[in-house]
């Protein structure tokens, strides 16, 4: 028997895979909006904005609660912990790198001195 789950950041990193999902996390970065204002901020249908809101939301990187008949979202920068994690390795390589290019700059430039 074969079960199709994916783990929670599988889920994120599709979800950031879109442009108009990193610019909702974006716009929710700086605050909660209602589904409303959200949707006002995008060129697109509010059904669109609400696939999108679903996707995140199912990938843990939003939070939903009501207010009267409102919808209100936030961030949960819970599973962006994951990607970070993830992404650790990498941001060592490429710091690496460039210490190793500044040295060769810096040693270019001292024989042309």
């Amino acid at each position: 028997m074969v079960t199709n789950t994916r783990p929670r950041s599988a889920g994120a990193f599709g979800a950031i895979a879109d442009p108009t999902r990193r610019a909702i996390l974006d716009l929710l970065r700086t605050g909660d909006l209602c589904a409303g204002d959200l949707a006002r901020q995008f060129p697109v249908s509010r059904p669109a904005i609400a696939k999108h809101v679903r996707i995140l939301r199912s990938a843990g990187l939003l939070r939903e609660h009501r207010r009267a008949q409102q919808r209100i979202y936030s961030l949960d920068p819970a599973a962006l912990g994951e990607i970070d994690n993830w992404l650790a390795p990498y941001r060592l390589f490429w710091a690496a790198r460039l210490t190793d290019l500044k040295q060769l700059l810096e040693s270019t430039e001292n024989r042309n001195d």
